[in-house]
Formats: C-alpha cells, sequence, structure tokens
C-alpha cells in the first residue's frame, strides 16, 4: 500500500494537530517543524524560519498563512488551500462545541478546573514553540547573540516588542550577521 501525496499528509497531519492544540497553532510548531524538516524533508530549518517571518510581517491570520507556504512548498495551489483549511476547520469545529458546552455549563464547578489546568500547559507548549523556532533561525552565534539579547529586553524591560524586532530585523537586513 503506498503512502498519500505529499499534500495530503501534510494537510492530514495538520489537521490532526489541530485538534490537539491549545492556544492555537504556535503550540504544535515544533511538532509542525519535526515533520516538515526533520522528518520529511520538506522544508529547511532557514526556509521554516522565512515561512514564520513571512506570516507574522504580513496583515491577517499568520498560521492560516505560515501553514499556506508550507503548503504551497509541498503540493502548489492545492497544497496551500489543504493546508488553510486543515489549519483552522478541526479547532474551530472543536471551538465551537466547547463553547457551546461552556455556555450550558457554565457554573459546573469542573470548568474552573480545567481552566486552570490548561493555562500552564499552553504556556509550556508556547514557549517550546519559541525554542524551536529560535533554534531553527539562529544558525550561528551572531544571530543567537541577538536572539538572546532580544529575549533579554522583553523580559527585563518595559521596552514595546515591536521596537526590539524592527531593531534586530534592521541588523539583518544590513547583513550584520
Amino acid at each position: 500500500m503506498s503512502s498519500p501525496p505529499a499534500p495530503v499528509a501534510f494537510a492530514a497531519q495538520l489537521a490532526l494537530l489541530s485538534l490537539i492544540s491549545f492556544g492555537g497553532i504556535p503550540s504544535v510548531l515544533p511538532d509542525i517543524h519535526s515533520l516538515v524538516v526533520v522528518t520529511k524533508g520538506w522544508a529547511t530549518d532557514r526556509e521554516f524560519a522565512d515561512f514564520y517571518a513571512i506570516a507574522q510581517a504580513m496583515p491577517g491570520l499568520p498560521m492560516i498563512l505560515m501553514m499556506s507556504l508550507i503548503g504551497w512548498k509541498v503540493g502548489g495551489l492545492a497544497g496551500a488551500l489543504a493546508s488553510a483549511v486543515a489549519t483552522c476547520g478541526p479547532s474551530s469545529a472543536v471551538a465551537f462545541v466547547a463553547s457551546r458546552l461552556g455556555n450550558r455549563f457554565r457554573d459546573a464547578p469542573w470548568q474552573r478546573i480545567v481552566r486552570r489546568g490548561l493555562v500552564p500547559v499552553t504556556v509550556g507548549i508556547v514557549i517550546a514553540s519559541g525554542y524551536v523556532l529560535a533554534r531553527a533561525a539562529d544558525n550561528g552565534w551572531q544571530a543567537a547573540a541577538i536572539t538572546g539579547a532580544a529575549a533579554g529586553l522583553i523580559l527585563g524591560t518595559r521596552i514595546n516588542p515591536l521596537w526590539i524586532l524592527i531593531a534586530a530585523g534592521a541588523i539583518g537586513g544590513l547583513g550584520l550577521i
């Protein structure tokens, strides 16, 4: 039995990850990176980081755009469309059902317990995603130093992260790293 074509395999895996993600697709970026870069070799670390950067720079829904860019690389227009639907379709259906159930049982004591339990899980998953993206983008000591400095500034000061992003982008754009 042969395996499905690459765009179908990517969309199916994306739909599954969309269903189990807490906090959206960024929470499962390590898994997507592992599939796309490490396991299947559909993109390089650099391309994965570039897809992320392009998606964040564009207006709209960045993770749908990022998955569409990866889908485009994997399978052209059909891959991009399938990836976009797989990114938001299953999780939107789950969110709709959860919202309806949440409203129906809003006074149930278990709801507060579930919400409190999901907070540390979501934070941990988002931190893991940031780590994977930083490793994919930091291909030299200079890039790693800029990432460390940016993280330190964000955590240690009240500087707007947008200014830090602009400064880091300018350093990279000027070819200083």
